[in-house]
């Protein structure tokens, strides 16, 4: 090692003398350098100071942004300063340094107009607003301060679009560029498919940024491995500390969340398990205290936040406004008849399962009916060009209501896999995506529409990829538009979607069709579709053949089907093979499946081996499975230890899941002992345990305190009760407020309770308004909300319009090579 205080170190001789030359040409004192990078008066002093070590790679990186200096020279030449190049032929880990990244290089939002920076190999910058801390800063402030003394962390902020998610984590993460951390985005081929690549890779001192953690923790193929390559990661201590940050919509994250009702499949039960207790949200808006920093911060110069707080001040959203959201609104809404409707079908299509890259021809002709009779006759022969020209017109922010795309091509070998579906060929002709605050907009706004026939027409004529025409059936059938999720189904079948061939045979089976079913089901299990060897499991299982149904689940679990690997422990241990049932439900255990940690319990005890099951128990337990402490906790209750059993409750509690304390205080109440039911419940509601804080707000209104109770039944409906949210709308129903009635009923709906807005509906007829009941039933239909009762009103289901569809025959599905062409029968 050179000795750097005596200036016998040449790359930090050849670095000082570079940013030397660079401040004598920029015209400007150390001060004033240091005030336009950002830095102290002490580390620009000793970054030229011969006397004084290397500069950091984040002082380098600043003071060469602002001198228009090449950033990644000035790097390799503080790294090489000070000892960290690489040397020594050892493969580094994924990633950069954290000095070496532009922040929107890392999908922060850039605040205003580009800055391009001028000078041979200067790189370009873009404007971001002074920083307001609030309140999820703080905490991830710790997140940081914990990696920083060597523990690792993962933060998952959760909050709408535009709301500063990513800018936050990118101001969190600046202390740790100080200390040399790396930082890496997995992001090519794919997001998933990079992050499972490399996630071994990962060493310590570095940043996982996860940033729209959906195209990472949702893909149907990756999703799952991803997080359990995170959690290794996360739980091994030689490889930490790392940070893993990552953010999500709250869409995505009450999906990931949500348990699956019984005997459905689980999907993300790693995912559940990565996200529990380390989800952080971030407000909407701005309050009083951050409304009041960042006028500081204005007041001092700022004059990007000045400008945001003069149009957004009322509201607090000041984000959303530095990020181009209002623009992007003021455009959409006053765009012109043919834009807008391009915009709506767009919103539509994405808010109902479609892609992220929306074909240019299924806009065009599903945007149509969009427009009104006058509109329609005033379009000229160009208006789909001048349409989508107006639309990729930037907003403040860089960003585009609906902007022209190029999907990155796949460049990874192929592989034989199991996969479920057949990869879809890319679209033929343009590609266009919509702004995501618009996606969002849309996704709040037009929730209780189902677009009108042309959007339908044109998915069936247009839509080649096998997921989307998939999830536009499941969206037609919801909204009892029976004929068009009755074709659309077909032609996903006819894509090479076997999870539509599944859908099919559901059908199949309830009319009492069992034979189609079931080659229906052999079509999908022969194209890789690990749930149609489940059901055919089943099919033989219900007949007795049960030989042939373990072939078929062994088949499934091969293919990774957690579920398959649950039922076989439940043959194996229905056969007598315990040892087999223990190896098979470890296995499931392992993948999340609470159903198998209750076998293994269960023939533990049945064997008279408590002491052998509370010992697995805690082994689980202790390797991070919240389910295994809930069930110690109910283990220990019973076992008389008390004491024990809340301390469990408590431990799981703090891991994100109070379900603990709950069932304790309901056994305690069962017991008689309401003073220890009254604490526990009180303890899970202040963990935000929605049946605990429903249970408190029923006692409430029953003592006669109904301001109490309000507060305690929105509170619940604010973390997801859907008990809590009908009550809700009882409560409004009850005082005239019959629109904030319908709202509360429907966000039940959103919440899992389809069937909220039909009890309400009978509730509006029993009092004779047939009217209200009427208008909510079409909300409730068009929003979503299945229900039996339309089979008997509307046989044949509805029309896009919401008119009944005339009588109509349902085909079965024949393979596109069966097909047989018009008037040749």
């Amino acid at each position: 090692m050179h000795d750097e205080q005596n200036g016998q170190n040449p790359a930090l001789i050849e670095l000082r003398r570079r940013l030397a030359d660079g401040l004598a040409q920029a015209r400007l004192t150390k001060e004033q350098l240091g005030v336009q990078a950002g830095l102290g008066r002490t580390a620009v002093s000793e970054a030229f100071s011969p006397k004084k070590r290397a500069p950091s790679g984040a002082t380098v990186a600043a003071l060469a942004r602002t001198l228009k200096l090449p950033v990644e020279e000035l790097l390799a030449l503080q790294r090489d300063a000070a000892g960290v190049g690489g040397r020594g032929g050892e493969r580094p880990g994924p990633g950069r340094p954290i000095a070496e990244w532009e922040p929107h290089d890392l999908e922060v939002h850039p605040a205003g107009p580009g800055q391009t920076a001028t000078g041979s190999g200067a790189s370009g910058t873009r404007a971001l607003s002074g920083y307001v801390v609030r309140e999820h800063d703080r905490v991830l402030s710790e997140a940081v301060r914990d990696v920083a003394a060597g523990r690792s962390r993962i933060v998952i902020l959760v909050g709408t679009s535009s709301t500063g998610k990513t800018r936050a984590c990118w101001e969190a993460v600046q202390p740790l560029a100080e200390k040399g951390w790396r930082l890496w985005h997995p992001f090519d081929p794919t997001r998933a498919d990079a992050a499972l690549e490399d996630l071994h890779r990962v060493q310590p001192r570095t940043v996982v940024w996860l940033n729209e953690a959906q195209h990472y923790l949702g893909d149907r193929a990756a999703g799952e491995g991803v997080a359990a390559a995170v959690h290794h990661l996360l739980v091994t201590p030689e490889r930490g500390p790392v940070l893993v940050l990552g953010t999500l919509w709250p869409e995505y994250a009450q999906q990931y969340t949500a348990l699956p009702a019984p005997k459905e499949e689980d999907p993300h039960s790693r995912v559940r398990e990565l996200l529990s207790g380390h989800t952080l949200t971030v407000p909407d808006a701005f309050d009083s205290q951050a409304l009041a920093a960042a006028t500081a911060i204005a007041e001092d110069g700022d004059r990007l936040l000045a400008d945001a707080l003069t149009r957004a001040r009322t509201d607090g959203r000041i984000t959303q406004d530095l990020a181009g959201a209002p623009e992007l609104l003021n455009r959409y809404q006053h765009a012109s008849p043919a834009a807008k409707a391009l915009l709506e079908a767009a919103m539509d299509a994405r808010r109902l399962g479609v892609g992220l890259h929306l074909p240019q021809a299924f806009l065009i002709d599903a945007a149509t009916d969009y427009l009104t009779d006058t509109d329609y006759d005033q379009l000229t022969d160009d208006w789909a060009e001048q349409a989508f020209a107006n639309l990729a017109r930037l907003v403040h922010g860089k960003q585009a209501p609906l902007r022209r795309t190029t999907p990155r091509a796949p460049r990874r070998p192929s592989i034989p896999s199991i996969a479920a579906d057949t990869p879809a060929s890319a679209p033929a002709g343009p590609v266009f995506r919509l702004a995501d605050y618009l996606e969002q907009h849309g996704r709040t706004t037009r929730s209780r529409l189902c677009p009108p026939a042309s959007f339908w027409h044109a998915a069936h004529t247009c839509l080649t990829h096998p997921d989307d025409l998939y999830n536009l059936s499941k969206a037609a059938g919801r909204r009892h538009r029976l004929q068009w999720a009755h074709l659309l189904s077909h032609r996903a079948a006819d894509y090479g979607s076997t999870d539509v061939l599944c859908l099919m045979a559901d059908l199949r089976k309830k009319d009492g069709d069992w034979r189609e079913a079931k080659r229906l089901l052999r079509q999908a299990a022969d194209g890789g579709n690990v749930d149609a060897l489940h059901d055919l499991a089943e099919m033989r299982e219900e007949v007795g053949d049960k030989e042939e149904a373990e072939r078929l689940l062994r088949q499934a679990a091969d293919g990774g089907s957690i579920s398959a690997l649950q039922r076989l422990a439940f043959m194996r241990m229905s056969a007598g093979d315990r040892e087999g049932a223990d190896t098979l439900a470890l296995e499931a255990v392992g993948h999340g499946s609470t159903g198998a940690l209750f076998l293994l319990v269960l023939a533990r005890n049945e064997a008279g081996q408590q002491e052998r099951a509370e010992r697995l128990l805690r082994q689980l337990a202790d390797d991070g499975n919240v389910s295994a402490l809930l069930h110690l906790v109910m283990l220990r209750e019973s076992a008389g230890d008390r004491e024990g059993a809340e301390a469990l409750a408590q431990k799981a509690a703090v891991q994100g899941n109070a379900n603990g304390l709950y069932n304790l205080a309901v056994r305690r109440e069962e017991a008689g002992d309401t003073v220890g039911a009254e604490r526990l419940f009180r303890q899970a509601a202040d963990h935000a345990n929605t049946d605990a804080l429903f249970h408190l707000a029923v006692r409430r209104e029953e003592a006669g305190d109904t301001v109490g109770a309000e507060r305690l039944f929105r509170q619940a409906a604010d973390h997801g009760s859907t008990g809590a949210l009908f009550h809700l709308a009882l409560i409004r129903e009850a005082a005239g407020d019959r629109e904030g009635a319908e709202n509360l009923a429907l966000e039940a709906a959103d919440h899992g309770d389809t069937e909220a807005p039909y009890r309400l509906v009978m509730r509006r007829e029993e009092a004779g308004d047939r009217e209200g009941a009427g208008r909510l039933l079409q909300q409730a239909v068009d929003h979503g909300c299945t229900d039996d009762i339309l089979e008997t009103l509307w046989p044949h289901g509805l029309d896009p319009d919401g008119t009944p569809t005339p009588p109509w025959q349902p085909s079965e599905y024949a393979p596109p090579e069966q097909h047989v062409p018009p008037g040749t029968r």
